[in-house]
């Protein structure tokens, strides 16, 4: 049987029609009239049919998201054996305007970026330039040693050296220590800070992001990624790496040793070693201005009313001083193409006749917790390999299987890999405030495969 592929071939049918509702509408408020925007899924099923009726509930499900004010806009993707057998938008790009979302619209991605950084590192130790269980200071020689045992009052403090040194494992699964426990309290003083992106910088709104969308650092000015993690290495760890799960800035270390080892940038690596293979020639860190239409609105769900939000990540995507690209956020894109991404996972690593990765490696990656766990603690649950989660021990909905394996990204998109079933889902949303309606979703998805008509 030949390996399965996604098929990307049919041409995108555009619906063109009117909507007859009012155009004075608030940009912090929904539509006084229910309109609903047409949907047209890009490529009907092929080699697969799915459940007509369960169809039709999906559709029902995801409509009624829009209706009752929960999301501004949802887009769904369903692959099974290869074939995608299900795509569509519901809802509003731009809720003011009455603009309805398309199933090829660019959504910031934000953590989504972190797995395909995770790969792009994967080819260099296919390349053999590098081992992951390797001491990470054989590449970078300032990387952390010590943990940060003490602050005193003065802000003066005491650290104590590591019981193990940092290793490649631990940047992949988020266990290295940067920035936790009480470095940020170090870094940073009594304030609320953290290395999450927000909205705020130096304690200040802001409006625009400088040269690219950035997680939260002390200097907005620094130009590159080296300058953001030379500065991180100035400081201890919070723990001992492989004794905890932290997460965020370890992926910006990780591409940073991309840069180091590969003697490119972040930007030129991934995209000559990921993106352009696979055929995601739509998914970027940067593009030109007349891009910027592409990308759907932000908002959120706030007492039943959709609210408009500030749209500084996109902006940050299409910034003047395109300088500045880092592994932990920063990629955008639309949706078919991170199907491509996460297609190559499920086919050992391979794409319509493409290999990224060999199948020993993807499985390192997806079948092999990282955590410090205790499988006797039925609390203890969670779990994550090289840049996944997987769900051995819990699962989204009932029917995912335990070699799933998925993650998402912090305004709401989703994605599942479930190997057993041959299943790629993903799910996206552009929303700061939302209920967490994404495992109703995918239950969903699941029935879609039911026998019974």
């Amino acid at each position: 049987m030949p390996t399965p592929t996604l098929l990307f071939a049919l041409p995108r049918r555009h619906v063109l029609h009117k909507l007859f509702v009012p155009l004075l509408l608030s940009s912090c408020s929904w539509l006084s009239v229910a309109a609903t925007p047409v949907t047209t899924p890009v490529i009907k099923p092929t080699a697969n049919t799915i459940n007509a009726a369960e169809a039709q509930r999906l559709d029902q499900l995801l409509q009624s998201y829009i209706d009752q004010r929960k999301l501004a806009n949802v887009v769904t993707l369903v692959a099974k054996d290869g074939q995608i057998v299900y795509e569509k938008a519901f809802g509003w790009k731009d809720v003011s305007k009455q603009v309805p979302v398309a199933t090829d619209d660019y959504y910031v991605l934000f953590s989504q970026t972190k797995a395909i950084i995770s790969v792009a590192f994967m080819t260099l130790v296919e390349q053999g330039l590098v081992d992951i269980n390797e001491p990470v200071s054989q590449y970078f020689s300032d990387i952390p040693t010590t943990v940060l045992s003490n602050i005193n009052a003065d802000g003066s403090y005491q650290t104590r050296p590591v019981k193990t040194p940092m290793t490649f494992v631990h940047l992949l699964s988020h266990t290295a220590g940067f920035n936790a426990g009480q470095v940020p309290k170090l870094r940073w003083g009594d304030a609320e800070q953290t290395d999450l992106p927000t909205l705020v910088w130096d304690g200040k709104p802001v409006t625009t992001y400088p040269a690219g969308q950035r997680s939260h650092s002390d200097n907005y000015q620094r130009p590159y990624l080296k300058d953001e993690m030379q500065e991180l290495a100035r400081w201890p760890l919070g723990f001992d790496p492989g004794s905890e799960w932290h997460y965020h800035s370890s992926t910006n270390m990780l591409a940073y040793l991309i840069e180091r080892i590969s003697g490119q940038t972040l930007q030129q690596y991934v995209t000559e070693h990921v993106l352009e293979p696979l055929g995601m020639h739509d998914t970027a860190w940067f593009y030109s201005a007349d891009k910027l239409s592409r990308f759907v609105n932000a908002y959120s769900s706030i007492d039943g009313n959709i609210v408009a939000e500030p749209n500084l990540y996109r902006r940050g995507a299409v910034s003047a001083e395109q300088t500045y690209a880092e592994g932990a956020i920063g990629l955008n894109g639309p949706i078919e193409d991170y199907a491509k991404f996460l297609q190559m996972m499920l086919n050992n690593g391979e794409l319509n006749g493409v290999r990224i990765l060999k199948p020993e490696t993807v499985a390192l990656m997806t079948t092999v917790n990282r955590l410090p766990s205790d499988d006797s603690d039925p609390d203890d649950k969670f779990r994550f390999g090289l840049g996944f989660e997987l769900f051995q021990k819990q699962q989204p909905t009932a029917a995912v299987s335990n070699s799933a394996y998925g993650w998402g990204g912090m305004m709401g998109t989703g994605y599942l890999v479930d190997p057993q079933n041959q299943l790629v889902v993903l799910y996206y949303i552009n929303q700061y405030q939302r209920e967490d309606l994404y495992p109703q979703v995918v239950k969903q998805v699941y029935k879609l495969f039911d026998t019974a008509k």
